[in-house]
């Protein structure tokens, strides 16, 4: 229990490694599902081919959805989107990014899926069935004194062992699609393998500095957000304590010298400074939804200047103890009244 604990406490530390975790158990998944799916062709002509193509495309289109549904930063990635400009501009190349990188994620476990359906075959073999042309196999006679209509019906019943009579035909057109199947299966894995391999060579090509830009940038959004999320945590907390002391203080002072009986009064006064500080000024509910309004209507500009702001401060702390040492603070001396003299010169 404690490895998978320090596993699960990893994970959620590390964005990145949870993602890639979800998207290997859904890959995973996926081919878990098709080997437990019971496939039942309906072997009719109006249906075989809806019911092959509708297997091979609906799953990964489900898959799919579920993966945007699973990752968190979507959530990121929409309210980014929508959120009001305010202070803070938004970055279309931040979004870009976090929108691909969403995608990406959420194509393993489809390429998966359609991957292992073409290797089977068997939704080929329900789809294309009635395309066959059973001559090439040898036997002229299946098919002699038949209507077209009657042809198409005995040619959708390939896929059912217990409906097609001829079973020599019905496993040599069964080889033949399965391996049709199984090569467009293979060049469904080639053609993804070169799409990723040319997004990871071509990637270096372009210019760097506008990757890492992008890249920073959107990490710095997920993280500003979940920095957020757990001071509104903290100081919810805070908030609930405060106000729950209070209210036993003021419905009972037997209660209160119960609990200062208790426990000691310097526990209670730390306990209290601490919750007064992370309450940060912000004690009414009105406030709070201010403070929580501003945030998403006008979020402070990522301009900090920090050096700037030190030095001014230094210089503000330096010329107070300067100037209250020679009598002098803030340029102004202290409450002494200021004379003026006149002075008046004569010709004489």
């Amino acid at each position: 229990m404690d490895k998978f604990r320090m596993m699960f406490q990893f994970l959620q530390s590390n964005q990145e490694s949870f993602m890639n975790g979800i998207c290997g158990i859904m890959a995973l998944a996926s081919a878990q599902m098709y080997s437990a799916f019971e496939f039942s062709c309906p072997c009719m002509p109006e249906y075989n081919y809806t019911y092959g193509i509708g297997l091979l495309i609906l799953p990964p289109i489900w898959f799919f959805l579920l993966g945007f549904v699973l990752n968190n930063n979507v959530s990121v990635l929409a309210e980014e989107w929508k959120r009001p400009t305010g202070m803070r501009t938004k970055d279309p190349t931040v979004l870009r990014y976090m929108f691909c990188s969403i995608t990406q994620r959420s194509l393993i476990a489809p390429a998966v899926w359609v991957s292992v359906t073409l290797m089977d075959g068997k939704s080929f073999l329900c789809a294309f069935s009635v395309n066959l042309d059973i001559d090439r196999f040898g036997n002229y006679t299946v098919l002699k004194g038949l209507s077209e209509a009657e042809k198409i019906k005995l040619l959708a019943r390939i896929p059912c062992k217990d409906l097609f009579e001829h079973q020599e035909i019905r496993v040599a057109a069964a080889r033949y699609i399965k391996c049709i199947s199984q090569a467009c299966g293979w060049m469904f894995l080639l053609m993804m393998t070169f799409t990723a391999f040319m997004i990871r060579a071509i990637r270096p090509c372009f210019t760097q500095a506008a990757f890492l830009k992008t890249k920073y940038w959107s990490h710095y959004i997920d993280i500003e957000r979940k920095l957020f999320d757990e001071t509104c945590k903290e100081h919810a907390k805070s908030f609930a304590k405060v106000c729950i002391h209070q209210y036993f203080e003021n419905i009972s002072g037997e209660m209160q010298s119960l609990h200062h009986h208790h426990k000691d009064d310097s526990d209670d006064d730390e306990d209290k400074k601490s919750d007064e500080e992370r309450l940060m000024g912000i004690r009414a509910q009105d406030d709070m939804n201010k403070v929580l309004w501003n945030w998403h209507t006008c979020k402070p500009a990522l301009a900090l200047r920090k050096d700037q702001i030190d030095g001014e401060c230094n210089g503000k702390l330096n010329g107070n103890i300067n100037g209250a040492a020679n009598g002098f603070v803030k340029g102004h001396t202290h409450d002494v009244e200021k004379k003026e003299w006149a002075v008046y010169y004569s010709k004489v």
